[in-house]
């Protein structure tokens, strides 16, 4: 927006320096030209993000959905395919090179021609940044569901986008009115050539560079151009809906008056729909006065109307929601909620907005007939569900049923889907976000496990053993884990009734192939697997350590008797042999005695600690067995 509010100040430019001359304001040049430096980088920025973002592959889009494209040079083809021509030209720096580069290269430079070809260069380049900033309102209105939240800051908003129009078309007056004093003054040098007295009138007097020149003043002294081209007689030339700029001295003006006197004057035809216009016979002036007319017309409807909307309402679904969030912030006030209970909320209702628009999907799809709603569903959620890996092994006849029963689930990060030791009432299939399932298995001291679960993962099998049972009980299944979301979750939910049914109506889902499938996809039984293995682990250490201590036990008793052999074959020997000897049987004796000690050691362990569980941890009981085959061939 400020780059659309920069770009007509070049209009502003060119000013009557003078006596029948036109200058260019240097100082307000290298104002706009640094400002409009600035928001040229922003706009290469968004160009270089461009490349840089991510973009939903059109072949796989569906409601919403649809499968992200990251690959560089995809997204690079894709942008360049689209609109890197319109922002590309956006980008680019074009009144600058012209005002500092182009210009001071030309051999003959002159003010008109300077106010020509910056007008040019930035109504060629206008259009471009137009239809660049139009997506980008688009893409705000899309993702929020509105630019302004309130009601008084989108009435605000389009009122700006007025006051831009009015901008734009008094700029555009103003640089028409310079054109048109210009324009005179060149048909009444052309006349004064004609005639013989002297001195003969030069195009080059009429550019305030040559203003302080002998043969110009010479030339000022006996010229009528002056009088010919007074906005206050029109006799010899009609300015028409210029006259105005002539009257009131806009051209000379400081630029801050000029600015606001051109406004001014945008404004009020603009809402009059050009009706005080005072046009003369100019095709162009005529042209532009039904501009005018017709621009006003359309841009006053389109603020009073938008105005209107936003004092009542932007939608009905938009006031609905704003509504509906009004009444959630009164009602978490009231109630003196935490804050951070109060941003989880809100992040929640946010987040429920981006990802459905505010559409009750269920609600809708209810109201089709059956065979369009299967179709839908089957459209929507079939590529979904075959990620899952347990449903990777089904029909699809089975994925039809399933498909048709499952609803739309959103959850926040932080927010926890089912804590260990409540009923389970759904089964949740992860499409993306990531989710923490973590047990105390019921509570035990010394006993914790957590993991990931990620896109394709589900959780709440729970309520798979629960509905495979030929009669099952009324009262659902308890979670043994806690699953807590670690981000922002989408999900794809399986209510109890719903499996229930489907379990009862398909045979194909009692089959050893499923059951394997849920044994090895499950966490459950994979956290049971593995400290089933842990502990089988440990008693074979155990076991090998108890072997390892009798083999040593009964090395250190072999040792024992042979050093006691020895003492009694040393007996009849010399004395210093029976010092060694006896030296030797201390030594077994210890070792012996060590033994011993290790050996009983062992026993009060083995007493203490039964065969049967060996870990010191609490016992993990093994998840209870889906009955796959109840009441049902095997399959």
């Amino acid at each position: 927006m400020v780059a659309m509010f920069l770009d007509p100040i070049y209009f502003y430019l060119p000013v009557i320096g003078g006596d029948a001359c036109m200058d260019i304001d240097f100082p307000l040049g290298v104002w706009v030209t640094l400002a409009r430096t600035v928001t040229d980088l922003f706009f290469i920025m968004h160009v270089i993000v461009k490349f840089r973002t991510a973009f939903v592959a059109p072949s796989s889009r569906v409601f919403g959905r649809g499968e992200l494209v990251r690959d560089p040079k995809a997204i690079a083809i894709q942008y360049l395919k689209t609109r890197f021509v319109i922002d590309f030209t956006a980008a680019l720096p074009l009144p600058q090179v012209i005002i500092w580069f182009v210009i001071p290269a030309v051999k003959t430079p002159s003010a008109n021609h300077a106010k020509h070809t910056v007008s040019l260069v930035v109504l060629f380049q206008y259009i471009p940044r137009i239809l660049a900033v139009i997506p980008l309102n688009r893409r705000i209105v899309k993702t929020t569901g509105a630019v302004a939240k309130t009601a008084w800051s989108g009435a605000a908003y389009n009122l700006v986008l007025y006051v831009l129009a009015s901008h734009i078309l008094g700029a555009s007056w103003y640089l028409a009115s310079i054109q048109r004093q210009h324009e005179c003054w060149d048909i009444q040098c052309e006349i004064e050539k004609n005639h013989t007295h002297s001195p003969s009138c030069n195009p080059l007097f009429l550019d305030c560079t040559t203003r302080d020149t002998p043969e110009r003043d010479a030339w000022l002294r006996v010229t009528h151009l002056l009088t010919s081209c007074d906005a206050r007689n029109d006799e010899h030339f009609q300015f028409g809906m210029f006259a105005d700029a002539f009257i009131n001295h806009v051209g000379e003006a400081d630029f801050i008056d000029k600015y606001f006197y051109c406004l001014w004057w945008g404004l009020r035809n603009l809402s009059s729909y050009g009706q005080n216009l005072m046009a003369s016979t100019h095709e162009g002036e005529l042209l532009f006065s039904i501009g005018i007319c017709i621009m006003g017309l359309v841009l006053f409807a389109h603020l009073i109307g938008n105005m209107q909307t936003y004092m009542q309402s932007t939608t009905a679904r938009l006031e609905e929601w704003r509504i509906r969030r009004r009444d959630t912030e009164e009602w978490m006030s009231h109630r003196q909620l935490p804050l951070e209970l109060q941003e989880r909320v809100r992040r929640f209702v946010q987040y429920k907005w981006i990802a459905t628009r505010g559409v009750d999907e269920e609600s809708i799809l209810k109201a089709l007939p059956l065979d369009l709603r299967r179709q839908i569903q089957r459209h929507l959620c079939l590529a979904l569900v075959r990620r899952v890996p347990f449903f990777a092994q089904m029909d699809d006849q089975l994925l039809d049923a399933i498909c048709e029963r499952l609803v739309s689930s959103l959850n926040t990060r932080d927010t926890y889907i089912v804590r260990e030791g409540d009923p389970v009432n759904e089964m949740l299939f992860i499409i993306r976000g990531q989710l923490e399932s973590s047990t105390t298995n019921g509570g035990r001291s010394g006993f914790f496990n957590s993991i990931t679960l990620r896109p394709g993962d589900f959780c709440g099998e729970e309520l798979l053993t629960w509905a495979l049972m030929p009669t099952s009980r009324l009262n659902l299944p308890l979670s043994t884990r806690t699953v807590k979301a670690l981000s922002e979750v989408e999900a794809f939910a399986l209510r109890a009734e719903d499996l229930k049914f489907v379990a009862k109506q398909f045979k194909r889902l009692h089959s050893k192939k499923l059951q394997h499938a849920f044994r090895y996809y499950s966490h459950q039984w994979r956290t049971w697997g593995a400290c089933y293995i842990q502990t089988a682990w440990r008693r074979l250490k155990r076991r090998k350590l108890q072997l390892e201590l009798a083999r040593q036990e009964s090395l250190f008793y072999a040792q024992a008797m042979d050093g006691e052999e020895d003492y009694d074959d040393g007996g009849e020997g010399s004395s210093m042999d029976n010092a060694n000897n006896a030296q030797h049987l201390g030594v077994t004796f210890l070792a012996s005695k060590f033994a011993a000690n290790t050996r009983r050691g062992m026993t009060k362990q083995h007493t203490l600690v039964p065969d049967d569980s060996t870990l010191k941890m609490p016992k993990f009981f093994k998840p209870e067995e889906p009955d796959f085959y109840g009441d049902h061939e095997d399959s």
